[in-house]
């Protein structure tokens, strides 16, 4: 395999867009932090994102692995998924890759809570262990309701609490409100393709959310999800707990809009994938646009 193939294949075994949903928390308990006590430890921030993207990567990867384990995974499947059916890949080097990953950001978070708290050690073991069992053990996460709940969770308040606190050495009832709407978000992304799969996953033995909803219902919860987020953010600004110009995340409410519509109107998975990218890409500028209204009204 050519270099550049390599590359391709690697690239897509990260699934590269759903790093947002590592990106976005970290930044945002982080810059919630800085424009509340003026510092900011560059080093521990640093550290912080590197340790969140080796899990989020090695979930990728567990899910990859026990995905092809138990058949789930097929040549005619869409999405970014699929790196050992589709390009070869050795299941033995992504499971290998997946503890890898999962354990450098062990190491990091030694180093992390060496210079903060043994709670935020215990938090990303936490998190580890999610990223595993959602795909593995005797009953994955994966394959029942609780799928979107552990990863909103995992990679929402939690990892957002964490990021925050390594910087303030506290918590605060903002930062743990904050940190509801990017855990929606990142649930929905998580919904949102299970919503794309869930006639290839019915046949998996799946029981997603989705699965159990319906086609409308699940519609109707990812509506929700993203209407609770904005809401959350407006009765912040109202509260007088944020600074209005946070209020800059609705200007991406049209894309939120457009994924509703584009599952209201779409049934087949090939049709839905740009909807379930565009979930993941809606995290993406809400983040930006949370963090550029907090730096701005600072």
């Amino acid at each position: 395999m050519k270099l550049r193939e390599q590359f391709r294949v690697g690239w897509r075994l990260l699934r590269p867009f759903t790093l947002t949903a590592s990106l976005v928390p970290v930044l945002t308990g982080t810059v919630l932090a800085a424009t509340l006590t003026d510092r900011i430890h560059y080093g521990l921030a640093g550290a912080f994102l590197v340790a969140a993207m080796l899990i989020q990567a090695a979930t990728n990867m567990f899910n990859e692995y026990f995905d092809y384990r138990r058949g789930l995974d097929t040549h005619e499947m869409v999405g970014i998924a699929g790196a050992i059916v589709r390009d070869g890949v050795s299941p033995h080097t992504v499971l290998g890759l997946a503890w890898g990953f999962s354990g450098t950001a062990i190491l990091i978070g030694l180093y992390i809570s060496a210079l903060s708290s043994w709670w935020v050690f215990a938090g990303g073991l936490f998190c580890i262990a999610i990223a595993y069992l959602y795909s593995g053990g005797p009953v994955p996460l994966a394959y029942t309701a609780f799928g979107e709940i552990a990863a909103g969770t995992m990679m929402g308040p939690v990892i957002v609490m964490l990021s925050y606190y390594v910087q303030a050495e506290r918590l605060t009832p903002l930062a743990v409100t904050l940190s509801l709407p990017v855990g929606l978000l990142i649930g929905a992304i998580l919904l949102s393709n299970n919503i794309r799969d869930m006639e290839q996953d019915k046949l998996g033995g799946r029981r997603t959310l989705a699965i159990r909803l319906g086609r409308h219902g699940g519609r109707y919860l990812l509506g929700s999800i993203f209407a609770l987020s904005y809401a959350i953010v407006v009765g912040l600004v109202l509260a007088r707990l944020l600074t209005p110009w946070t209020l800059l995340v609705l200007a991406s409410a049209p894309r939120a809009v457009w994924i509703i519509r584009r599952f209201a109107r779409h049934t087949v998975p090939m049709e839905l994938h740009p909807a379930v990218k565009g979930t993941a890409q809606l995290l993406m500028i809400f983040g930006v646009l949370l963090l550029a209204g907090m730096v701005i009204g600072g």
